[in-house]
């Protein structure tokens, strides 16, 4: 099965006509206000098979609810 939000984010690192630094990483994290925080794709490190490494954290993709690229949703669950 593949994973929709690790094949988005392959897509916008990979793509040359894609910056994955312009996309909004929206993601499930308890304790937060209202249980969600946003990371910058400049922030990502390594797209894992089922993780994303970032600066401060590992995420897994299952948390990860909703992809901005430059304005427009590219991934919603």
């Amino acid at each position: 099965m593949k994973n929709r939000v690790r094949d988005a984010l392959n897509e916008l690192k990979w793509r040359k006509k894609f910056n994955l630094d312009k996309a909004e990483i929206w993601y499930v994290h308890r304790g937060a206000p209202k249980n969600t925080k946003i990371i910058s794709g400049n922030e990502i490190l390594s797209i894992e098979r089922s993780f994303i490494e970032t600066t401060t954290a590992m995420i897994p993709y299952h948390r990860i609810f909703k992809i901005i690229y430059t304005g427009e949703i590219i991934f919603k669950r």
